[in-house]
């Protein structure tokens, strides 16, 4: 089958960019089409721009590629701009894409907090993609941006959602992480050695970003289209850095609002029940099961789980109860496929098969 929408990738010799360009490499439904990087970069081919740091080698639909600058200009052509900037450039970049009419799927931080920008995580609230569904009839050549969210909280607001759907509010989540190094980036210095023999129980912003990026996604649609958080639930979260390649594990404890508590069981069971909008509509990335609920006592675990429906599951262990709050239990998944790139992948499969793109 021939790819039918031509993409662009922004950042596309940083992490983040480089995971965009293996995931659109064979896709069925996006060509790989412009790459932009900085000026140091620009006008040089990809494969002699590009250090290249993924553990597969650099596709040959990229190698040859040409790199451009992050301009607007370069990028017309284009159906879908999927941006791995850094956040230091982001925001002015994406705006000018914006703004010329191009559809921006953002892993940078700088419109996350925007209330009339979709904050997404495709497993779970793909329903707040309908709001640029709402814009793209109004104005016939709109650009907008939306953003995917920040890696550890992807993996926590897949859980509480589909528990959310099938039992009612949760009013109180406790959240303590321990992050994969590939979560900071490329870093051969300072983070490479300390985290030898190492936990570091400090990452900068990630705990606040945790707790109301969550309320953001798990939040609601006001009239005037803008997102509104969910106020009525409690996020406390404690994040640590760990000598891990890839994959965020998160313990997690939950309150539900309601007296009427479901057994544990049900809990698992809602788990595993749990059907998301991508799997609906057939999109390519989907997993086949949103969530894997693991019975065995010492997993998920992270090499031996972060990979499961090539890293767009979450997987989830030892459910149980919590004597403070309701239930406790582990969260998995993969901090740079469903946690960055992979997610913005799915938003755009999303769109497409919705006659977005």
């Amino acid at each position: 089958m021939t790819a039918t929408k031509k993409a662009g990738v922004l950042g596309a010799t940083g992490s983040v960019g480089q995971k965009f360009i293996l995931l659109l490499a064979e896709h069925p439904d996006f060509e790989l089409y412009r790459l932009g990087a900085s000026s140091r970069s620009a006008g040089k081919s990809y494969a002699k721009a590009v250090k290249w740091r993924q553990t597969a080698t650099i596709p040959q639909s990229a190698t040859e590629l040409v790199v451009v600058e992050c301009k607007a200009s370069e990028f017309v052509d284009c159906d879908v701009v999927f941006s791995g900037l850094d956040s230091d450039v982001a925001g002015d970049i994406e705006m000018e894409f914006k703004e010329s009419g191009l559809v921006v799927i953002s892993n940078a931080k700088n419109y996350r907090r925007a209330p009339d920008v979709p904050l997404v995580v495709p497993l779970i609230n793909s329903s707040h993609l309908d709001v640029v569904a709402r814009r793209v009839k109004q104005e016939e050549k709109q650009g907008f941006i939306i953003c995917n969210s920040n890696c550890s909280t992807a993996g926590l607001v897949v859980p509480l959602g589909a528990l959310i759907a099938k039992f009612g509010d949760i009013s109180d989540v406790t959240v303590t992480t321990l992050q994969a190094i590939s979560g900071a980036g490329f870093s051969p210095g300072v983070l490479g050695f300390d985290i030898l023999d190492n936990v570091i129980p400090y990452i900068s912003g990630e705990e606040e970003k945790l707790e109301w990026e969550t309320k953001k996604i798990l939040g609601s649609v006001a009239e005037d289209d803008s997102f509104a958080l969910r106020s009525n639930m409690t996020v406390s979260a404690q994040c640590n850095r760990v000598a891990v390649s890839d994959g965020h594990l998160e313990c997690v404890s939950i309150k539900f609002a309601t007296p009427h508590k479901p057994s544990v069981e049900e809990v698992k069971q809602a788990l595993r029940d749990y059907v998301c909008e991508s799997q609906i509509l057939g999109c390519p990335s989907a997993p086949k099961q949103c969530i894997y609920v693991l019975e065995e006592a010492d997993r998920p675990q992270p090499r031996l789980d972060r990979n499961r429906d090539n890293g767009y599951a979450i997987s989830v262990g030892r459910v149980r109860e919590d004597p403070v709050f309701d239930f406790k239990f582990i969260v998995l998944s993969h901090n740079t496929v469903i946690g960055a790139a992979g997610s913005g992948i799915l938003i755009a499969e999303t769109l497409f098969k919705k006659g977005l793109l």
